[in-house]
């Protein structure tokens, strides 16, 4: 499994529990670390938390797009 997957997953695992999510918001590190079930060095991990924060900030957009749009629609 490559890392793209390997933070796929995670945000997955994130997103869908949200007590993970809480979590996330208060200790980053740790969350990601318990969730991928391994201890990474220190700057790997905030390697690995910055893009897991970037895909779950790009999939809130996408959804408040997708929102707009669909509200737009009901317009007409």
């Amino acid at each position: 499994m490559d890392i793209k997957e390997k933070i796929e997953e995670i945000v997955k695992k994130i997103t869908s529990n949200k007590d993970l999510v809480s979590d996330f918001k208060d200790d980053p590190v740790k969350t990601v670390e318990s969730v991928a079930g391994i201890d990474l060095p220190d700057g790997a991990v905030d390697k690995v938390v910055d893009a897991v924060k970037a895909k779950i900030d790009l999939d809130k957009a996408s959804d408040k797009v997708s929102d707009a749009l669909g509200a737009f629609k009901k317009l007409f």
